[in-house]
């Protein structure tokens, strides 16, 4: 929900920042390697039960996650590497802080409860993975009530309301299932049309350099052709002369 309707928004504000971080010499890829160390750091605090200090460390991870874009966005640096780059971080980030919270459960509550932070992290691999096939096949699948930005809200509160953490998680992994539900379905309703989706640049990139390859095999040829042409009309012209 955030990233659909005010991420964009808050990327063009903060391109002032982006652009004196860059001057700095803090590219994009630092601040996302800063995410994930901190992310690291959350994890190692919130499953030793500092839960304040992971509450601080997770709003420290979520900075760099929000200012790595401007500065992308700022310099001019912004490519299919980086978003990759990007994306891979974003899901290793989540691992380590639903991990975290896993091994806090595990210590604190018996039973099994320890597997609901697990059950989240599995549901937000599948909303992350709808969205990137999507893409790939030319469908959105964006939007949705739980995505990265809203986790990171939640993991806030259950870390600020640590009573509350169970019901917090349970929330999340309701609202993670119904955004699993919800893009499944646009994307369904999309692919189910008429009318064909617009295909993926790369794929068209591919079919561009392709019929230009056949083009120019097409001209080597027709100047190979012409040249035996030639050549075969210049030894014809000795034998006419001298049978005239």
């Amino acid at each position: 929900m955030f990233d659909g309707q005010f991420r964009s928004q808050a990327e063009v504000q903060l391109r002032p920042v982006g652009k004196s971080l860059r001057r700095a010499g803090i590219t994009a890829d630092h601040l996302t390697i800063l995410g994930v160390v901190m992310a690291a750091a959350t994890s190692l605090a919130v499953a030793n039960g500092a839960l304040r200090l992971g509450l601080l460390l997770l709003v420290l991870c979520a900075v760099p996650d929000v200012l790595d874009g401007a500065v992308a966005k700022a310099s001019g640096t912004a490519s299919p590497r980086g978003a990759f780059f990007d994306s891979v971080s974003d899901r290793v980030s989540d691992a380590f802080l639903l991990g975290g919270m896993a091994w806090y459960l595990s210590t604190t509550n018996p039973g099994r409860i320890a597997v609901l932070p697990l059950a989240v992290l599995a549901a937000s691999l599948i909303i992350s993975y709808e969205r990137a096939k999507a893409e790939a096949l030319g469908y959105d699948a964006r939007g949705g009530l739980m995505e990265r930005a809203e986790r990171l809200i939640a993991i806030g509160l259950a870390l600020l309301f640590q009573p509350a953490m169970i019901v917090i998680l349970w929330v999340m992994l309701v609202l993670s299932v119904l955004t699993v539900i919800t893009r499944f379905a646009k994307v369904w309703r999309q692919a189910s049309t008429t009318v064909a989706p617009a295909r993926p640049r790369a794929r068209l990139r591919a079919r561009r350099s392709s019929r230009t390859s056949q083009t120019a095999a097409r001209r080597t040829q027709g100047r190979t052709t012409a040249m035996k042409r030639f050549a075969n009309r210049d030894r014809s012209f000795p034998s006419r002369r001298s049978g005239a």
